[in-house]
C-alpha cells in the first residue's frame, strides 16, 4: 500500500459540468469531477455522508476516496464541524 493518491481520475460516469451548473463556482472535494461541494456547512456534512457510502467511495481508484475525505475533513474544521473517522 503506501501509495497515497495526489490526484483524482476523470470518472466516465460523471459530467463535471453538472456539478458546476448545480452548485456554481464553488470548491469541491473532487475538483476533477466537480463532486462533493465543500463551500458551506450543509455541503460539507452532505459530502461526508455521501463519500462514506460504500457505493460512492467504490467509484474511485486506490486512495482517491481517502484524498477526498481528507479535503472534506479540512473543510469541516473551517466550519467547526466534528467528524468521526469511519
Amino acid at each position: 500500500m503506501g501509495n497515497t493518491a495526489t490526484s483524482i481520475h476523470k470518472r466516465k460516469d460523471v459530467n463535471p459540468e453538472y456539478g458546476e451548473n448545480k452548485y456554481g463556482d464553488v470548491k469541491f472535494a473532487d475538483p476533477v469531477n466537480n463532486k462533493y461541494p465543500i463551500d458551506t456547512e450543509e455541503h460539507v456534512r452532505a459530502a461526508w455522508n455521501y463519500i462514506n457510502h460504500k457505493d460512492n467511495a467504490a467509484k474511485y481508484k486506490g486512495d482517491e476516496a481517502e484524498l477526498i475525505k481528507g479535503r472534506i475533513k479540512r473543510a469541516a474544521k473551517k466550519f467547526d464541524i466534528e467528524i468521526e473517522d469511519d
